[in-house]
């Protein structure tokens, strides 16, 4: 039997069978980086949850491992959107893998959820060296980071700085940076958490792409992540592509799917 916290380069982890073992371990790991600093994780209905109002990621605000029956499924997913609302959502966002249920799909298309994105969960082996070029970012960095982000995600940078700097004091955290003259050429951040690590921003400016700058943060995130304890480091890719891609390069190998689920809470105020 394996224990992917005790054998995470052991070429059965992968295996399709290990599959919902794998994606509760990290799964749990999401769920405690979403709350840093002031969110919650709990229960609703037959979903785990974390609910962040300062946090703006949909990461942050989220709900997986629906495992029930077809009715706890469909009444958890009718109580999520009120759950969302609270704490000022315009959408909310449920995560389906291997922990849960297969009718998640046709649940979901008759609760008015929507498939918006699938992925990949992808499971670092071997070892990870860190490159002279990359350094521990510093609170002079927030500004560069949030305006990368924000680029990178459409989204709003002084939100952005502001949940970034939560995060930088929080020692389960990890952020690097490489240096590009007198900006930054590119970050990374990640999280460690009960042995879990989760590599989960990787961006480069796009003037210094393609010239090993994401390949060396993404190394040296992986070995931050071991450094505070991370037995098993993960990460999350677009299913297919350049993303998968890169990650395969950077020494990552596919463990099992995630669909992401959407559903328009203000919709439901019109």
């Amino acid at each position: 039997m394996v224990d992917p916290l005790r054998d995470p380069d052991d070429p059965e982890l992968l295996d399709p069978y290990r599959a919902r073992e794998l994606a509760g371990l990290v799964e749990a790991a999401r769920l405690a980086s979403g709350a840093v600093r002031y969110g919650r994780v709990g229960r609703v209905g037959c979903a785990q949850v974390v609910v962040n109002p300062d946090n703006p990621l949909p990461g942050g605000n989220h709900a997986c491992a629906l495992d029930g029956s077809s009715a706890e499924v469909a009444g958890t997913l009718m109580r999520l959107e009120q759950t969302f609302a609270d704490v000022g959502r315009a959408e909310a966002v449920v995560y389906a893998s291997p922990t849960t249920v297969a009718e998640i799909e046709g649940i979901a298309d008759d609760a008015g959820w929507y498939a918006v994105e699938e992925a990949l969960a992808v499971v670092h082996r071997g070892p990870a060296e860190v490159a002279p070029s990359v350094r521990r970012a510093v609170d002079a960095d927030l500004r560069g980071m949030a305006a990368l982000l924000a680029d990178d995600l459409g989204a709003e940078p002084v939100r952005l700085a502001k949940h970034l700097w939560q995060r930088l004091d929080d020692p389960r955290c990890v952020f690097l940076a490489v240096d590009d003259g007198d900006r930054l050429a590119g970050f990374a951040s990640g999280f460690a958490d009960r042995g879990v690590g989760l590599v989960e921003h990787v961006v480069v400016r796009p003037a210094r792409r393609r010239r090993g700058v994401g390949s060396a943060l993404v190394s040296a995130a992986v070995a931050a992540l071991r450094d505070l304890g991370a037995l098993l480091v993960a990460a999350h890719v677009a299913e297919g592509g350049a993303g998968e891609r890169f990650a395969e390069a950077c020494g990552f190998g596919s463990g099992y799917p995630v669909t992401a689920y959407a559903r328009r809470v203000d919709e439901l105020l019109d």
